[in-house]
């Protein structure tokens, strides 16, 4: 008898701990969880600790409150974040809550064993996660999910306002020159020379500061409708997709030429000589924008438009007065006629759990409760009367906030994991909402940038063949070879540009890129007959 109640013991007592440890009573552990999540640490001005602030304790609240987990939050500098992921996955130190853009370099660990298999958590547990799956979908929860293993290493989070970049030139400039919006390449090229040669009369002493057109070491991203705009309007969504695993297009028909546009300007002096001397993250060129002197830009498409009264905005205005603004235009139709702009999916970035993770239900339920309307809401627009206006029919106007409860990235993006833009519920208060989220911003503005860069828009196609071989841990070496590659082409002499961007396009491909369009061909004639 007490054999066989040993027996019985050994049995159920492993079964028992085991229901114990994942034992949620209302959604609630008996005992507390600990997790850490992953937060980006963009460095802004004037800016709080992105891991301890107003909106840190909100949510550390709130889940110990709802679920009884104790969150931890690790701050990554958001412009290396690819590289900072990679070192804390190989030294089994990331957070147990991790994001990321880059899904290679999360297929690449978990092939190694180094990231979370999800698929059986989400089966399992769905019934406790109502509002991630119901702001997500099935369609984004289960958007990584190998079509053969039935895996699933990251869930995609809501790119809810689908926007990407716009055409952006001093509104002022073109007033006083007495010019129009430029519609095409020929008068965007002749408005940046306007501004050249009229340096002393748009801004007087400072003349020999005048940068007509400027970017940054991200060029894929900053000149994307330029170059886009070389692409043919009939590519096929399989070859985009097949050429298309660098998101900034840099293998897409024609990019090329569009590069050799912004060579051409560098050479006749129209665009910021310095611009490859500071990387990404830099804050020189905001602060020659703010000090008035970048006539024109290609950039998210809110840029200058962000950040209230430290903001480009409201700087610029200070500084060169009350009309100076930027405004949003269409500047480059393609070979159809058409101001094409090529937007993404309905998906934003990867949230996995590192295998080191041992607490992945209570991380499921972080990202539930970051899903529910309540909790996004609060963090997208704060308090009333501290960080936004309630308006009679429902719809925020934004404030620019000071001290503790100023917030380090648009509407809290950093903590809403789970969406990117504005959601108050309703699309209608989303929509007034957005053109009154800028804080000392004329909505005008908001509208006409809001507008242009959707205009005329085509959504990328997704195509599930699982796991890329080619792309693991290529993610980090083939951006910097992107970027080098078109920082030099731009910088090059004309005579020597087609020798610079044919060299380094040849190493970009022998490098890994060529490997990489050849399995995703394979892959497509495999799943996509």
């Amino acid at each position: 008898m007490k054999k066989s109640l040993f027996i019985l013991l050994c049995v159920l007592l492993p079964l028992g701990l085991a229901f114990a440890a994942d034992d949620l009573v209302n959604g609630k552990f008996a005992t507390t969880k600990s997790i850490t999540v992953e937060v980006y640490d963009r460095s802004n001005d004037g800016g709080s600790k992105p891991e301890d602030n107003f909106y840190t304790d909100f949510i550390k609240a709130g889940m110990l409150r709802d679920h009884n987990v104790a969150v931890t939050f690790k701050r990554v500098p958001r412009w290396t974040e690819v590289q900072q992921i990679n070192n804390l996955l190989a030294a089994n130190d990331a957070p147990d809550v991790c994001v990321t853009y880059d899904m290679p370099t999360v297929n690449t660990y978990a092939k190694m064993g180094g990231v979370l298999d999800m698929a059986s958590y989400l089966d399992k547990y769905k019934k406790s996660l109502p509002n991630l799956f119901a702001l997500l979908g099935d369609r984004n929860v289960y958007w990584e999910k190998d079509p053969t293993t039935g895996t699933v290493y990251a869930i995609d989070a809501l790119l809810f306002h689908n926007n990407r970049t716009s055409v952006l030139v001093r509104e002022d400039w073109l007033k006083k020159l007495g010019l129009k919006e430029p519609s095409t390449l020929v008068e965007f090229e002749a408005m940046l020379k306007a501004f050249k040669a009229n340096a002393s009369l748009l801004l007087g002493k400072d003349a020999d500061k005048m940068i007509p057109f400027s970017i940054g070491v991200d060029v894929g991203w900053r000149a994307d409708i330029l170059t886009t705009s070389f692409v043919p309007d009939k590519i096929t969504d399989k070859d985009m997709w097949i050429n298309g695993f660098d998101d900034r297009r840099l293998l897409w028909p024609n990019y090329k030429q569009g590069i050799r546009v912004l060579n051409k300007w560098y050479n006749d002096g129209l665009i910021w000589k310095d611009f490859p001397l500071y990387p990404r993250g830099d804050k020189t060129e905001d602060n020659l924008m703010k000090a008035g002197y970048v006539g024109a830009m290609i950039h998210n498409w809110d840029y200058p438009y962000r950040d209230g009264e430290q903001g480009i905005a409201a700087q610029i205005k200070k500084l060169q007065g009350p009309d100076a603004a930027y405004i949003a235009v269409e500047g480059f139709k393609n070979d159809a006629g058409v101001y094409r702009k090529y937007l993404s999916p309905p998906v934003d970035r990867k949230v996995f759990f590192p295998a080191t993770n041992k607490e992945p239900v209570a991380s499921l339920l972080y990202l539930d409760w970051l899903s529910t309307l309540a909790n996004r809401k609060f963090l997208q627009i704060g308090e009333p009367g501290v960080t936004h206006e309630l308006q009679a029919d429902g719809s925020v106007k934004t404030i620019a906030a000071k001290g503790e409860k100023i917030m380090n990235s648009g509407f809290d993006i950093d903590y809403t994991i789970v969406i990117n833009g504005l959601d108050l519920g309703k699309q209608d208060l989303n929509a007034k909402s957005l053109a009154m989220g800028y804080a000392g911003v004329d909505k005008r503005y908001i509208e006409k940038s809001y507008a242009t860069q959707r205009n005329q828009s085509r959504i990328t196609a997704n195509f599930n063949v699982g796991i890329i071989g080619a792309e693991e841990g290529m993610g980090p070496a083939l951006q910097e070879k992107r970027d080098n590659l078109l920082v030099q082409s731009i910088v090059a002499k004309s005579a020597d540009f087609d020798k610079v961007f044919d060299s380094g396009m040849k190493d970009y491909l022998s490098s890994g890129g060529q490997a990489i369009i050849d399995e995703r061909k394979a892959k497509y004639s495999q799943f996509f007959k």
